[in-house]
């Protein structure tokens, strides 16, 4: 019998991504959350090389990465199926899961990171949501460990980018959908890809203008009704959004 153990941090989009490929596949599986900031470290004390999440452990077989993920469960189970069998088609959702992977993620990732290091009650807020005893202690502990994480993505030099890239980057998705690429039955391995990063954009309450009532939000609302910490708008300057809420 496979022994499948996934290992995630709550706030990770991709996380949530791998979650939902495995249960798609109905495979016997553990998930295992680590806690936030410190998921780097955790890991490696599980034997992986690097500090990225979603992270498998399959019959002793290390793996990372949604991608990497969803091709090592259509291998170890090929139905149902996590791409079409038509091969445009197949190519479509492979070129639109890597697009999710490359270039949508990064956009919630930043702006998530930033809001960690610049708003420090969004750490205590993350804590109480994941069920972290003194989650303002916790929060604090956790500062520089945040800091690293914003470094890692440049999210101070890329946060005004990061969000006016929120219209372009759903617009697509939007054009994804419209284009029966995604948002389909059945789902697809770019379905889960892609709404956990939009779900993740609609945790952001400032962000609300540009996210609300649209198809892509309709798709995030579908795989994941609930994920993450809302964050409440007024954490990001208003001069910043003004692009995005005038286009």
């Amino acid at each position: 019998m496979t022994v499948i153990k996934l290992y995630g941090t709550p706030p990770s989009p991709p996380s949530h991504s791998a979650r939902l490929m495995v249960q798609r596949k109905g495979l016997d599986h553990k998930v295992v959350w680590l806690l936030p900031g410190v998921w780097p470290a955790l890991l490696r004390t599980r034997g992986f090389r690097g500090g990225t999440v979603p992270a498998m452990k399959v019959d002793g077989h290390r793996i990372q990465g949604s991608v990497v993920i969803s091709r090592e469960l259509e291998q170890l189970k090929p139905e149902p199926p996590l791409f079409p069998s038509d091969p445009e088609l197949r190519a479509k959702v492979g070129e639109a899961e890597h697009w999710g992977d490359q270039v949508l993620q990064d956009v919630p990732r930043r702006i998530v990171r930033w809001l960690s290091v610049h708003r420090p009650e969004t750490k205590v807020m993350i804590a109480k949501d994941v069920g972290i005893p003194f989650p303002r202690f916790a929060a604090w502990i956790n500062t520089p460990a945040a800091r690293h994480l914003a470094n890692k993505v440049d999210a101070d030099g890329q946060i005004e980018r990061a969000i006016a890239q929120v219209p372009e980057v759903l617009d697509h998705v939007d054009e994804l959908i419209a284009d029966g690429v995604i948002g389909g039955d059945p789902p697809n391995a770019a379905d889960f890809q892609i709404a956990s990063s939009v779900r993740s954009l609609l945790n952001v309450g400032d962000l609300d203008p540009v996210t609300k009532d649209r198809p892509a939000a309709e798709l995030a609302m579908h795989y994941l009704p609930e994920f993450g910490t809302d964050f409440p708008a007024g954490l990001l300057p208003a001069e910043w959004l003004a692009p995005i809420r005038d286009r």
